[in-house]
C-alpha cells in the first residue's frame, strides 16, 4: 500500500511519552495525514485537542483500511503483537527501538515483512543524528587512528518501565550509534546488571561489547537511578579522541588531539615507570548543523513509502540488536562471580572473618561464565 500516492496515510499507535513525538513530527511533512490509535480515550482526546486534523480511533482494526503505514509506539512488550497485525494488514511498519523482546519475535517479524512485500524500519533515531554522522566519519577516516575502545553513558533518574529492565530500555540507543560507527555488529556480549528499586527490573547496567574486526571493545553503562542526566559517547583512538554530548547545546562533538605514546627507556633508573609519554594537542569542536532526528527518521521512512526504497535501518538491522539485547541477558542469568579467599567481615579486621575460597580448577565447581557468542 502507499506507493507513490502523494498523500501517505500514516497511524501512529499508542499516544504516550514517544507517540506524541511521532505525532507531532508526522504532521509537519507535508503530504502525510496522521491518524492516532490509542485504547485510551483520554489519549485520543489529547491528540485531538492538540492536533485538531488527525483522525482518531481505539484499535487498529477501526482504521486499517484507511492507512498506508503505521508507527508502533507502543511499550516493547506488545511490539510483536502490534507490528504483526499490521503487516498482515499490508502496512509499512515503522517499530520504535527495540523491536522486540525476544530474537525469535524479531525473527518471525522480518520474515513475515518480505512475505508480505511490505517495509519494516526500526527506529534506531541516532543513526539518523548529524552528530553521531561526524563521529561516524571521524572513525571511518582514520582521523582517530585505530579505536582502541568506545566507552558511552546513558544515565537519568528514570524513566522506570514496566515491561523491560534497563537494558531493553536504554541500551538499543548506544549498542546502535557504536555498531553504526564501527559499522560492525559485536560477536560477544557480556553484561553486569543490578536492581536497586521495586525489586522487579535491573535499573543500572554495563556491558561491555567485543568487534573482532575493529579489533576493538565497547563499554555500555545505562541507568535509571542516577541524579545526572548524562547521555555521552567516547571514542578513544591511537591518535585522537573524540566525545559526543548529546545534551551540550552547541559543542555536540569535540575532538581531542591527545594521547599516550609508547616508548623505550633509556634511563636504567627509570625501568619502574611505564615507558609512555602524553601527547597534549588543541581540541576542535566542529560545526554540525542542527536537524532534529526524529523528523530526519520519519521522514525518512515516508521517503521509503513513496520511493520504495530499502530503510536504512530496516529489520534486520533490528533484529541484530535484539540479539546483541538478547545475550545481555543470557550472559546476566547465568553469570557466576568469583568468591575471594581470605575476605574478612570488616576493612578493620573487627567481627568474625568471613572466608571464602575460590573453586578448585581441577574440580567440577562452577566457574564464571564465558559471554555469549552471537551468531
Amino acid at each position: 500500500m502507499g506507493g507513490n500516492r502523494l498523500l501517505q496515510r500514516v497511524g501512529v499507535i499508542g499516544y504516550g511519552y514517544w507517540g506524541s513525538k511521532h505525532v507531532r513530527v508526522l504532521s509537519s511533512i507535508p503530504g502525510v495525514q496522521v491518524s492516532v490509535i490509542d485504547p485510551q480515550p483520554d489519549r485520543r482526546r489529547e491528540a485531538a485537542a492538540h492536533y485538531p486534523a488527525v483522525h482518531v480511533a481505539a484499535s487498529l482494526g477501526e482504521t486499517a483500511k484507511d492507512l498506508d503505514a503505521v508507527v508502533v509506539a507502543t511499550p516493547p512488550g506488545s511490539h510483536a503483537v502490534v507490528a504483526m497485525q499490521a503487516i498482515d494488514a499490508g502496512l509499512h511498519v515503522l517499530v520504535e527501538k527495540p523491536l522486540t523482546t525476544s530474537v525469535q519475535d524479531a525473527e518471525m517479524l522480518v520474515d513475515r515483512a518480505a512475505e508480505r512485500g511490505v517495509h519494516l524500519m526500526v527506529g534506531h533515531t541516532f543513526e539518523f543524528n548529524p552528530a553521531v554522522w561526524k563521529l561516524r566519519e571521524l572513525v571511518r577516516s582514520g582521523a582517530l587512528g585505530r579505536i582502541l575502545y568506545v566507552d558511552t553513558a546513558r544515565l537519568s533518574l528514570g524513566r522506570y518501565q514496566s515491561d523491560v529492565n534497563v537494558v531493553w530500555d536504554l541500551a538499543p540507543h548506544d549498542i546502535s550509534i557504536v555498531s553504526y560507527i564501527l559499522d560492525e555488529v559485536p560477536s560477544i556480549a557480556a553484561a553486569w546488571t543490578h536492581c536497586n528499586v521495586g525489586g522487579r527490573h535491573a535499573d543500572v547496567a554495563y556491558l561491555r561489547l567485543d568487534f573482532p574486526r575493529a579489533r576493538t571493545q565497547a563499554f555500555v553503562h545505562v541507568s535509571w537511578l542516577s541524579p545526572n542526566k548524562v547521555r555521552r559517547v567516547t571514542v578513544v583512538g591511537e591518535k585522537m579522541m573524540a566525545v559526543y554530548d548529546d545534551l551540550s547545546d552547541n559543542e555536540r562533538v569535540r575532538i581531542y588531539d591527545i594521547g599516550v605514546d609508547v616508548e623505550g627507556i633509556d634511563d636504567p633508573t627509570a625501568a619502574h615507570a611505564m615507558p609512555v609519554s602524553y601527547r597534549t594537542g588543541d581540541i576542535v569542536s566542529p560545526y554540525i548543523p542542527f536537524a532534529e532526528p526524529l523528523l530526519v527518521q520519519d521522514g525518512h521512512f515516508i521517503d521509503c513509502i513513496r520511493t520504495g526504497t530499502e530503510p536504512k535501518c530496516p529489520g534486520p538491522r533490528g533484529l541484530d540488536i535484539v540479539r546483541v539485547l538478547a545475550a545481555t541477558d543470557e550472559f546476566a542469568h547465568r553469570d557466576a562471580p568469583l568468591a575471594l579467599a581470605g575476605v574478612v567481615s570488616s576493612i578493620h579486621g573487627e567481627g568474625p572473618a568471613g572466608h571464602v575460597a575460590l573453586p578448585d580448577p581441577r574440580s567440577d565447581g562452577r566457574s564464571a561464565a564465558a559471554p555469549p557468542i552471537l551468531t
